[in-house]
């Protein structure tokens, strides 16, 4: 008999997550507060930019690249398994990484030569970008990009065609103390749902569903807002200068973005952050100037220290497990860390060492 596992969160992790499970044998339900691959307020799944490739990866330990790296790396598989049964193209691109000073240029190329990433010194004027210092750039040429919205839709048909269960509006009720396994786990509007194993896939909004079982998870909401363009001409790779980014979409839009911002559970976006990613975006494209914005958004990030997720079972709820707190890299980890926790709920030999995302 297959096990039977709820997952809390419909986000890119929890989607990932399922079509793991699926792919394992397991019955799956998956419960969302509001609807699965939609623009809905305060969704980062739906928000990002798609990036693959820590901002920047020298700066994190080797836990986080550990998933990072590897995550990116089942994504050509994933996205031809998803496009062959669905149809729906994840829009995955080999765009390349512009790296404009200034950076930790040692660091940098230390991180390459160790990770073996292809990586050219070159000048920014090559790639049509404004620098005053782009003689000192560096080129991944190997860096890949997705589109968030174009894969969200891909997983969801995927998911409803394995006969995953979507409960979307829906909201669950945060787990007491005293539990020490779950059999069920209650809805806001009464429904008692029941499975064999739980999983919290939450994102930004995990630490609200389990304050009263784990005190100790640091996670907390961390506002990015983006902007969209449609210029002329887009540049051939994603570019980036000390935070903020420009990234090309295969039909001629831009992206430009992005910022943290420690405001709560505030989707809401704000012209003078608009005003201000505008003045950066035109400062490596001057043709951006008078150029309208297209579209103003914004996501809700999963802030955790160090960008550190925590990945494994609880220490006291014997079936509930996490999977969350990715914070920016929630769709780059979101495969690695799906294969190591449906590893650990199935009772498989996980991928690697699991040790390190514990829960404290």
């Amino acid at each position: 008999m297959s096990l039977h596992v709820l997952i809390a969160g419909g986000g890119i992790v929890g989607c990932l997550t399922a079509m793991e499970l699926v792919s394992r044998g397991c019955k799956v339900t998956i419960v969302e507060r509001n609807q699965i691959a939609s623009q809905t307020s305060g969704e980062s799944s739906w928000a990002g930019a798609g990036i693959m490739f820590p901002l920047l990866p020298w700066m994190y330990s080797d836990h986080v690249n550990t998933l990072t790296n590897h995550g990116s790396a089942l994504y050509n598989d994933i996205c031809a398994r998803l496009f062959r049964e669905t149809g729906i193209d994840p829009q995955l691109l080999h765009s390349g990484f512009l790296l404009l000073p200034s950076f930790d240029r040692e660091a940098a190329l230390s991180w390459c030569e160790r990770y073996r990433m292809t990586v050219e010194e070159v000048e920014a004027s090559r790639f049509g970008v404004q620098s005053s210092r782009g003689e000192n750039a560096l080129y991944l040429p190997d860096v890949k990009q997705i589109r968030p919205p174009c894969i969200m839709h891909a997983l969801r048909a995927w998911l409803e065609s394995h006969d995953v269960r979507l409960l979307e509006h829906t909201e669950l009720v945060p787990l007491a103390t005293g539990e020490s396994k779950l059999t069920s786990w209650r809805t806001t509007n009464g429904e008692t749902l029941q499975a064999d194993r739980f999983i919290v896939t939450s994102g930004a909004w995990s630490f609200d569903l389990l304050k009263e079982v784990a005190d100790k998870l640091q996670i907390k909401p961390m506002r990015g807002q983006i902007v969209l363009y449609k210029p002329e001409r887009v540049p051939d790779t994603v570019i980036y200068r000390e935070g903020f980014y420009l990234v090309p979409r295969r039909d001629g839009y831009l992206l430009a973005g992005s910022t943290l911002e420690d405001v709560g559970f505030d989707a809401s976006t704000t012209g003078t952050v608009r005003e201000e990613i505008c003045v950066k975006a035109e400062a490596l494209m001057p043709e951006l100037h008078q150029l309208p914005v297209i579209k103003h958004w914004s996501g809700l990030r999963p802030g955790t220290p160090e960008n550190m997720p925590v990945i494994g079972p609880h220490p006291q709820v014997e079936n509930l497990f996490l999977n969350t707190g990715h914070f920016r890299y929630g769709l780059t980890m979101g495969p690695a860390s799906a294969s190591l926790i449906a590893a650990l709920v199935c009772g498989d030999k996980p991928w690697t060492d699991p040790t390190p995302f514990a829960l404290p």
